[in-house]
């Protein structure tokens, strides 16, 4: 019984992965409405830490070593800091939610490449056929958006989250696969709470509006984005390949553009539906070898 829920956890787990990860683009637009983005992102680090601090306390896991919680940092920098900021200020800067998802949706076409450099994976030709129908997918949705102005810092903000997201992933599979991720994660936050408290201080003027709506969006991505979804993020990592996860994102765009059209009127043209469609197909392409 156990092993089989454990093969429908593990055939679930990419589905809730999506999803989950896409409601943070959602949420995200919530809370960059009623305070400063690296603000925000200080304040929901910091009560993550109270919950790691808390899981960690009861668990009781093996503690990693100093090379461990130096990659621990590193790699929470990367996958929190770097990219959730750069999110954050994509939003902040009038980017709409539905398109705030797409230039880290590049990610698979950058992992891939890196991987089979760095990793030592080798990246089938069909592979290598998903991966372009999915930068084709990406690229039908971007047609006709803004790029200048203030959007133009927005998009450039979302091509940070893009290399930041992509090292990060790799990093961690690379180096922090071995760490129990409970530990790791409590280092990872504590170094991105730092991280985004300098920022705030340096950058912004700490203003914060606490809304109920803010309140209500800061819960859930404090607790179903910071602990579920990046647990899940790093479950997946050390159970497939890095091309493989990482061609869920592409699936991204797609599930945030249709829950901003649903909440905030963001609207989906046929071309952009068609790309969504290319991106759908990618990701099958991409996981067949690991099927």
């Amino acid at each position: 019984m156990n092993r089989d829920l454990e093969d429908i956890a593990a055939r679930a787990a990419p589905a809730i992965f999506v999803v989950l990860w896409s409601t943070g683009f959602i949420a995200t637009k919530y809370v960059v409405n009623n305070a400063d983005p690296l603000t925000y992102l200080a304040i929901r680090m910091a009560l993550v830490v109270v919950l790691m601090a808390g899981i960690v306390a009861i668990a009781r896991p093996r503690w990693p070593d100093r090379i461990g919680i130096f990659h621990s940092a590193v790699a929470g920098i990367l996958v929190h800091g770097f990219y959730l900021g750069g999110t954050a200020i994509a939003i902040a800067h009038s980017i709409p939610a539905g398109l705030s998802a797409l230039i880290p949706g590049l990610q698979p076409i950058l992992t891939s490449t890196i991987a089979n450099r760095w990793l030592g994976e080798r990246v089938t030709a069909i592979q290598w056929a998903g991966l372009l129908l999915g930068l084709a997918g990406v690229v039908l949705i971007l047609h006709n958006r803004p790029m200048s102005g203030d959007a133009g810092w927005g998009w450039l903000a979302s091509g940070v989250s893009l290399i930041s997201i992509t090292l990060g992933t790799l990093y961690q599979r690379r180096y922090c696969n071995a760490i129990d991720w409970r530990a790791g994660n409590l280092v990872q936050y504590i170094a991105v709470t730092i991280f985004f408290g300098l920022g705030a201080w340096l950058f912004e003027n700490n203003v914060v509006r606490w809304t109920t709506e803010f309140t209500l969006a800061l819960a859930w991505l404090v607790v179903v984005l910071s602990i579920g979804s990046i647990g899940l993020l790093y479950w997946l990592i050390r159970r497939s390949a890095a091309t493989s996860v990482a061609s869920l994102f592409y699936l991204v765009p797609a599930v945030t553009a249709l829950m901003a059209y649903v909440l905030f009127g963001e609207q989906l043209d046929g071309i952009a539906l068609v790309g969504m469609t290319a991106c759908a197909a990618a990701v099958f392409l991409v996981n067949r070898r690991a099927a």
